[in-house]
Parts: C-alpha cells; structure tokens; sequence
C-alpha cells in the first residue's frame, strides 16, 4: 500500500479487542505489513508458503486472514470502505437498489469434490460465486456454491443474507435465470421486487442490458486478483472472504485517488 492508501485502510480498521480492555493480546506484527501480506497473495495469486521473505512468516499470514474472517473483521473493514466510497460518491451509506448474478470458475485439484460440481450451461467443473452488488458495483453479499447449483436455487440463501445485511433494499435486478418462483418467493418472504432484465430475442451482436452492466463489470474487477481468477480455496468460505479482500484493495485504492474512474460507466465502444 502507498502512504495514502494506509491512511484510508487504517481510519477504516475494526479496533482490536484488547484495545478496549475485551482480553487478547497485541498483533506481534504491524497490521500494515500482515495486510500487505494478504493482499499480495489476492492479487498475485501465490500459495500462502511462497511469500516473499520480506513479509511475516506465512503461517502467521494465513492465521491472520482466518482469524478476521471467522471473527467477521473482515466483513466490517470491507463495510466501512464501502460505506466511505458511497459517500464520496454523494449516495447514502444504505443502498435502496441491487443487481444479483454469478459467475462459474473452474476448480484446482486441491478443492474438495464435496464442494464442487459441474455446470453444464457455461461447460465448467468447478464453483460458482453468487454476487449482490449496489448501483456502484460495490458488493453487498457473496456466496460460493457448486458449480452445479442452480443460480435461482443459491439465491434463496444469498437474498436472506442481503436482507438481513441491508434491511433498506427493495428493488433487486436479475437476468432470466433467476426468473419463476424465486420472483413470487421473494415479494412474499423477503419483500423484495425482482425485476428481471431480459434480453431481446430479435437483438444480435454486443449490447449493454440496462442495469446488469453494473454486476457485470464487478465480476471483472474480481478477476483482476489472481488468486479469484480459479478456485483454489479449500473451504467456500475463504474464497468468500477473498472477494472481500479483493474489493477492499479496489475500494481503498478508490478512497486514495489512484483509480480514479473506477466506478464510472465505460465510455461506449466506437464503431
């Protein structure tokens, strides 16, 4: 991270609990240096044992990691970059509106057949991350199922997280494979309209649907980090939580000016 960018992780760190007299002991090693260790095996997609040796043993790397997601640290120094980045971007900490789909990625031998399946619409044999993203593109809830899961059937549990997540979203865009019951379920149980954006059956070559451009482009953004760019996590949780890793390089790098158009909507294509 550059000195601006540390500045905004650091304004945006949980406080440690030992902090506020709740037991546990000091980190041994500064946070700054135990998350450049992190974000360096996100983006550049290595084995936790071939860091560099420049950074902290890799065992303590991966410690670290684990400990924030299963304590949910993680979740909330993700929460409060996006927070800050709505509002730079002059949008209300609670979004009103989400754009839902998934995408299928192949599996390394190291991911357990248990958790894996195959999806015979995209040919591939492995997981599928489900996404909810905000009108910035920003994620607000993500699961990884089996490829083979159906995408209407891994959003019962993915739009009860988002609404627990974020009680102040009504209106969620879908593409086709969401449509049928899961639209009736969702007004019901959930209270949630889900306005299925469909593509035309005359329309031929490349053309931006409206609203599913956003999630699209979120999907992009992730696999900019190669360690998302396959599957290589034992446990869907972890790679969960490398989505969060993932976005939280994005959005501090956002809050710190070095990309600064990251969240516009690209220029249209010239013909």
């Amino acid at each position: 991270m550059t000195e601006m960018e540390w500045q905004v992780v650091r304004a945006s760190l949980p406080i440690p609990a030992w902090m506020e007299g709740r037991g546990g002991r000091p980190e041994r090693y500064c946070h700054r240096v135990i998350l450049d260790a992190v974000r360096y095996v996100v983006d550049n997609g290595v084995k936790w044992a071939n860091l560099p040796a420049d950074f902290p043993p890799y065992r303590r790397v991966h410690a670290f990691a684990r400990r924030w997601q299963v304590t949910g640290l993680l979740a909330e120094l993700h929460d409060r970059l996006r927070d800050r980045v709505r509002n730079k971007e002059g949008r209300s900490p609670d979004p009103s509106a989400a754009i839902v789909d998934s995408q299928s990625l192949r599996a390394a031998a190291t991911v357990p057949t248990k958790t894996s399946g195959w999806d015979g619409g995209k040919k591939v044999a492995g997981r599928k991350r489900h996404l909810v993203v905000d009108c910035l593109g920003l994620v607000l809830a993500v699961t990884v199922t089996a490829a083979s899961v159906q995408d209407r059937d891994a959003a019962v549990p993915l739009l009860e997280r988002l609404r627990k997540l974020h009680f102040s979203v009504r209106l969620v865009w879908a593409d086709g494979g969401y449509s049928g019951r899961l639209v009736d379920w969702a007004a019901e149980n959930l209270r949630l309209t889900l306005d299925i954006v469909k593509r035309s059956d005359d329309t031929t070559g490349f053309v931006v649907l409206p609203r599913r451009w956003v999630v699209e482009r979120t999907l992009s953004w992730l696999m900019r980090s190669r360690r998302l760019v396959r599957d290589y996590e034992t446990l869907p949780v972890m790679h969960e939580a490398m989505v969060l890793w993932s976005m939280t390089m994005l959005m501090s790098s956002r809050l710190a000016g070095r990309r600064s158009g990251a969240f516009s909507r690209p220029a249209p294509r010239a013909r």
